[in-house]
């Protein structure tokens, strides 16, 4: 979303947790959230604006996924908040990770 709340931009792919149509575009994020949680979202970009904040992180679980929710302030270079990236990533099979592989035990 841009400095005025609006949706800009949204990937699209059939793993989205949140579906979305080119329809919010141009729309306020709040009408993309639920009812219930969209004055945390007002709070979350009052504090990325006011330059007190520059990233919230959640996670939950929502029907078979486990998700991390991320909210990054966008600036300019001289600082100037411009919006706000929202990241959301099934970290299921994440969570399932133990041991190692490193750089060198890539194949393609």
């Amino acid at each position: 979303m841009d400095e005025n709340d609006q949706v800009q931009f949204f990937s699209d792919s059939p793993e989205r947790a949140f579906p979305r149509t080119k329809a919010i575009l141009g729309r306020k994020v709040q009408n993309c959230h639920p009812p219930d949680s969209v004055h945390i979202v007002n709070k979350i970009v009052d504090q990325f604006r006011q330059g007190k904040k520059d990233k919230a992180t959640f996670w939950i679980h929502f029907r078979d996924k486990y998700l991390l929710i991320q909210y990054f302030a966008v600036r300019d270079h001289q600082g100037k908040y411009r919006g706000v990236l929202e990241v959301t990533q099934d970290i299921s099979g994440i969570q399932k990770i133990n041991g190692e592989k490193r750089l060198l035990d890539w194949e393609d």
